[in-house]
């Protein structure tokens, strides 16, 4: 690093040339981007006003939203209906009359989000209410937040007539909850030429704080594969007063326990140990014993039994995982249903197959009345991106001049992005989710009282805004 960087000074000094040092990434927020800052907490409350519940989507209100703050800002935007009231928005900050592909940064975040509850609220889930310090609402951390923050840089650099050496794309998507007929699979099969590029940043990384200070900064460059499988139980219906013993519902309850208490065993692959190795350096003494044990043969069961029990994440990450979610079964409180059904949301491993998992599931469960059911719309295996790009090691050395004090490592999501799309295209995909938050406020990702400080906000904006900046500005 530090021969190439001299190399560089040298060539600069023999030209008169002038190049940006990687330092700028420590200056205060420009002027530019400090107003940005300003807007964008309404513009995000805003967008959690429009309702995008997945199904059914309502994309398309949000991506006219968008669309009309990017136009105001003179920056062509194109909103494409994928499906009726579905939509996304395309925009780009173009570098040169005939732009390189393989150069192009994608900026990506979705519009749809999960369904809520209401009386489990606090606040209006759909009202963009501010209290405390903290903005609420469904899609604050889970996406419509990285949504603006893709926004917010786009926008700052567009003021600020940054001068680019690659394209910048910027694209608000919808259908990820769900991962139908609307999802990024459509936009890159019928839409590529619009957002192709060689390099994007998505959801799907973190940036932890633990006691008042920013721990680590995790840069996703994997995640597991979601399956959803049914697990199906049948057997002769009849009068809930006459109780038989092919009771889907008993033996849909026995099968349910069975997997609900099983666990595969540990394989950490590449990214998830040097996860550890990295997390390690500035873990308590007992913690860190047992992420350096992995890597010890004699210990690593033990180990990986240890981490297991210390995080429900940590346990995700190290093995395939099996949750049962739902459970339907029955017409009457009197009447013995001929079926009864659960779902089962398994998360593979990279590279791991559901066929194989579930012949052990089937011989784990041992019953001639209960099978297994793949159902539609499964992840796609992906393989990882390089941590040893451009790209990386801008979000890099970004993320140690912005949290001083702080570790960058890549991260292996136990959830899924639509990442894994662009991956399979040849796009080094990264989650850079910016925004600091405590584990207790990243867990309210999916839950009640769904909700973003606005202090990390902003400074998960300006963080953002830094990486893309470093990476794309003319020299």
């Amino acid at each position: 690093m530090f021969l190439r960087l001299g190399r560089l000074v040298l060539l600069v000094a023999l030209v008169g040339a002038v190049v940006a040092s990687p330092v700028r990434a420590q200056e205060p927020p420009k002027p530019e981007l400090a107003r940005v800052q300003e807007e964008t907490v309404g513009w995000l409350a805003d967008l959690l006003r429009i309702n995008t519940t997945n199904p059914p989507g309502n994309e398309l209100a949000a991506a006219k939203y968008l669309a009309g703050i990017l136009e105001k800002e003179g920056i062509q935007a194109e909103v494409l209906e994928v499906a009726p009231g579905r939509g996304v928005v395309i925009a780009r900050l173009r570098s040169s009359p005939v732009p390189d592909p393989s150069r192009a940064l994608l900026l990506l975040g979705h519009m749809d989000v999960v369904g809520v509850l209401k009386e489990k609220w606090s606040v209006d889930p759909f009202g963009g209410v501010i209290k405390d310090g903290y903005l609420y609402g469904r899609g604050a951390i889970d996406d419509k937040g990285m949504v603006i923050a893709n926004l917010a840089a786009v926008v700052a650099l567009k003021r600020a007539g940054v001068r680019l050496d690659r394209d910048i794309i910027y694209l608000a998507d919808a259908d990820e909850e769900q991962g139908g007929d609307s999802s990024i699979k459509l936009i890159i099969n019928k839409y590529w030429d619009k957002i192709a590029a060689g390099f994007a940043i998505n959801e799907g990384g973190r940036v932890m704080v633990k006691n008042g200070k920013v721990q680590y900064v995790g840069i996703q460059a994997s995640e597991k594969v979601p399956v959803n499988v049914s697990l199906i139980a049948n057997g002769t219906s009849g009068h809930g007063s006459m109780p038989r013993a092919d009771n889907p519902v008993v033996h849909l309850a026995a099968a349910v326990a069975k997997i609900g208490a099983y666990q595969l065993p540990a394989r950490p692959n590449t990214i998830v140990r040097r996860y550890f190795e990295q997390l390690s350096k500035i873990e308590d003494s007992d913690t860190a014993k047992w992420m350096r044990a992995l890597e010890q043969p004699e210990r690593a069961d033990h180990a990986a039994r240890w981490l297991s029990e210390a995080s429900p994440m940590w346990n995700s990450m190290l093995r395939d995982s099996i949750a049962p979610t739902m459970l339907r079964g029955g017409i009457r409180a009197n009447v013995v249903p001929s079926e009864a059904r659960a779902t089962l949301n398994i998360r593979l491993l990279p590279g791991d197959t559901i066929d194989a998992l579930l012949a052990d599931l089937t011989k784990l469960v041992n019953d001639p009345q209960i099978r297994f059911e793949i159902e539609p719309d499964a992840g796609m295996p992906a393989p990882p991106s390089s941590i040893e790009n451009e790209l990386y090691r801008t979000m890099e050395r970004v993320s140690l001049q912005a949290f001083p004090g702080a570790i960058v490592l890549p991260f292996l999501s136990t959830g899924a992005t639509d990442s894994a799309q662009l991956r399979l295209h040849n796009v080094e995909a990264y989650g850079l989710f910016p925004f600091p938050l405590t584990e207790e406020d990243a867990q309210r990702l999916h839950a009640d009282d769904e909700r973003i400080p606005l202090d990390s906000f902003r400074k998960g904006i300006d963080f953002l805004y830094r990486v893309v900046e470093e990476f794309a500005r003319a020299r």
